[in-house]
């Protein structure tokens, strides 16, 4: 499926959360793609934009265009290295908050569902028992909530969940909460009619990182409260 008018946020820019010699901690928009796309109108993306105006800046891992949220760059090759290693050990803790159709009826639980490439249909993935990647998500309801919806004319209930991936399997978190029956609240590749149409944005946002600095090995946190309404 390629970008449809492909229209990324420019105010602001670039929104840095933190920085210091080795580390660039940012809060990625909804609708900037991380890395650029192959068309030339796809070539906008943070990791051009961020290089702009810091030349040694490294992509370390990404985000969803359509996910917001916390994403961090790695200043030099070896910091980058030193980085990766942890995503790649999962010895880095990430959570995510989405809000999903409907009321979820338990209050928290763990998804392991193997995941692969739906390539009649990419780029959404598929679970896959046979060829999929293992990929495991544990969730938890943090509020169930009802509200009055003008474009669907109709009361509609939707819950708050928190999302913590063990693994980072491309579009995990949204396939596994499809799964479950309650796909994210405007996800235009995997939300029904009116889950999608719902919420003008895919309800999806990295609202905490933490990793080991890459030089003195001390613990950072970051947060990021989702720009979404709840």
């Amino acid at each position: 499926m390629a970008i449809l008018n492909y229209q990324p946020p420019t105010n602001p820019y670039i929104k840095v959360v933190y920085q210091d010699d080795h580390v660039l901690v940012l809060d990625k928009p909804s609708g900037l793609l991380t890395v650029p796309g192959k068309a030339l109108e796809h070539r906008d993306c943070l990791q051009l934009r961020v290089q702009r105006v810091f030349p040694e800046a490294r992509i370390v891992h990404r985000l969803d265009m359509a996910t917001s949220g916390l994403i961090v760059m790695a200043f030099g090759k070896s910091n980058q290295g030193a980085i990766g290693k942890q995503f790649e050990q999962r010895q880095v803790d990430k959570t995510y908050q989405a809000l999903v159709w409907e009321h979820i009826e338990d209050d928290s639980g763990t998804v392991s569902l193997p995941l692969i490439c739906d390539w009649p249909n990419r780029p959404k993935q598929m679970v896959d028992h046979e060829r999929g990647k293992p990929a495991t998500t544990h969730w938890q309801v943090k509020s169930r909530n009802l509200e009055n919806n003008v474009s669907l004319k109709k009361n509609i209930p939707f819950s708050l969940v928190e999302l913590k991936p063990v693994t980072g399997r491309s579009h995990q978190l949204r396939v596994h909460m499809l799964s479950l029956g309650h796909p994210i609240l405007g996800d235009r590749l995997y939300a029904h009619e009116q889950a999608l149409a719902a919420r003008p944005r895919l309800q999806l946002h990295a609202c905490q990182l933490s990793f080991k600095h890459p030089q003195t090995d001390v613990q950072l946190n970051f947060e990021s409260p989702p720009p979404f309404n709840i």
